[in-house]
């Protein structure tokens, strides 16, 4: 499982020119979901994310996390996270979850953050999305679960 997490100071999503959610201060978390994925995994990969302490304290210091700062979190499900360009041009996807799975674990993880977190905003599995942020830093961490 991968995750590519954007701490923001906004964000919005939008399917056929429709805001479908909206966040503030917090994360937009790209997911990307392997068939080798299973929930344990994504308990790993929820935990370490609500936890993650990429926001400053009084001193400058990123030291807190998204509970110490009543952050909030987008989640969007990503299958091009899993694009293997070791061969030609044109990328290949076969890494990527199969749907079914993917969407089982993506669903598993917005409720999963949810008790965790009050507002869980996210996309829909499949659609094509707009997405628009404003990245604070930039700050920009890659969680892979292989390396957890």
């Amino acid at each position: 499982m991968k995750f590519v997490i954007q701490r923001v100071t906004q964000a919005e999503v939008s399917i056929e020119e429709k805001v479908v959610g909206s966040i503030g201060r917090g994360f937009v978390v790209l997911i990307g979901v392997s068939n080798t994925d299973t929930k344990e995994i994504a308990d790993k990969m929820i935990k370490k994310l609500v936890n993650l302490r990429i926001f400053e304290d009084d001193e400058g210091k990123t030291n807190l996390s998204l509970a110490d700062v009543d952050g909030e979190l987008m989640l969007i499900s990503q299958f091009t996270l899993y694009a293997n360009c070791k061969k030609g041009n044109r990328p290949s996807f076969i890494e990527a979850g199969a749907p079914d799975l993917a969407n089982s674990l993506y669903e598993y993880m917005i409720e999963g953050c949810k008790s965790f977190i009050p507002k869980v905003a996210t996309g829909e599995f499949g659609a094509m999305m707009k997405i628009s942020l404003v990245n604070e830093g930039p700050f920009t961490i890659l969680l892979n679960s292989d390396e957890l």
